[in-house]
This record gives structure tokens, C-alpha cells and sequence, in this order.
């Protein structure tokens, strides 16, 4: 696999596995920032690329979708509550994603991740491919999900 090479989700979930089962390797860059998630991009190569994000209790990502990228992430410590609202729906679905769990998706996905937890600190590795340019931000509404707006690399 060259480094040019556009990973599939399950080829971005085995990345993910690798990292999530090394923490050793990368837990001294961990910090915890009571203002918001901490997150840190850890690997960038020109067909993906690698985030460690620190969640305390409460602190979530908001609805968003990951532009023209897949993506992967795992829990590390804790566990985080993903959020999706089926095209369908006006309500959101929450799937727990407990330390060791991995998950992937397509391009277009749209999801909210949150520590639900109530005085634990979650831990997560995420991936994207090709490295994230853009993000939809959306607002869950009666009538479902509606874009908000969109944010750059520059954003984050």
C-alpha cells in the first residue's frame, strides 16, 4: 500500500485497531481540555490520516458528516455514545461504542459522538481517507437533520 494509496473503511478500521491496541505508543500526547474535546492529529500521510481525541464527561462533536472522506475510530478508554438520525427519521438512534469497539463508514455518513458518561474520560483514535478538507456541520430538528454549516481543515 503506497502512502498515496485512498484507504476502504475496513482498511481505515485496521489502522485504528493497530493504534487502539498500542496505547503505550502514543498515550503521553493525551491532554484533557475542560473547554472542549482535546484532539491531536498524530499520523498524516497524502491518502489518510490519524487523530487521538480526549473527550471529558458531556463533550461531543455535534452532528457532522466527514465531507468527501471515510473514516474509522475506536474507543481506547471509556466509551462514547454514536449518534445517527436515519434518513427517515427525525430522531437520533445512540449505539454505545465501548473500549476495544471499532467503527467505519462511507463518505457522506453523518453522526454525532458524545461521552455520555458521567464523571469518566473517554479516549479515542479516529481515521480519514483521503485526510479531511471539509465537514457539514447539521442541527437535528423536528423535520430531521438540517445542514448548518460547513467548516475547513483551517476550522480545526
Amino acid at each position: 500500500m503506497t502512502e498515496q494509496q485512498v484507504l476502504t473503511p475496513r482498511q481505515l478500521a485496521a489502522q485504528v485497531k493497530r493504534l487502539i491496541a498500542t496505547p503505550a505508543e502514543w498515550v503521553a500526547r493525551v491532554r484533557l481540555d475542560a473547554e472542549g474535546r482535546w484532539y491531536q492529529r498524530v499520523q498524516l500521510t497524502a491518502g489518510y490520516e490519524v487523530w487521538l481525541i480526549s473527550w471529558l464527561p458531556g463533550q461531543s462533536t455535534g452532528f457532522h458528516d466527514h465531507g468527501g472522506s471515510a473514516g474509522a475510530f475506536g474507543v481506547v478508554w471509556g466509551s462514547l455514545d454514536e449518534c445517527m438520525v436515519p434518513r427517515d427519521r427525525t430522531r437520533a438512534l445512540v449505539n454505545k461504542v465501548i473500549a476495544g469497539e471499532v467503527r467505519a463508514f462511507g463518505p457522506g455518513y453523518v453522526h454525532d459522538v458524545r461521552n455520555s458518561a458521567a464523571g469518566t474520560v473517554a479516549v479515542s483514535v479516529h481515521a480519514y481517507s483521503p485526510p479531511l478538507c471539509s465537514m457539514t456541520v447539521y442541527n437535528l430538528t423536528p423535520g430531521g437533520l438540517v445542514a448548518a454549516g460547513t467548516e475547513g481543515a483551517d476550522d480545526w
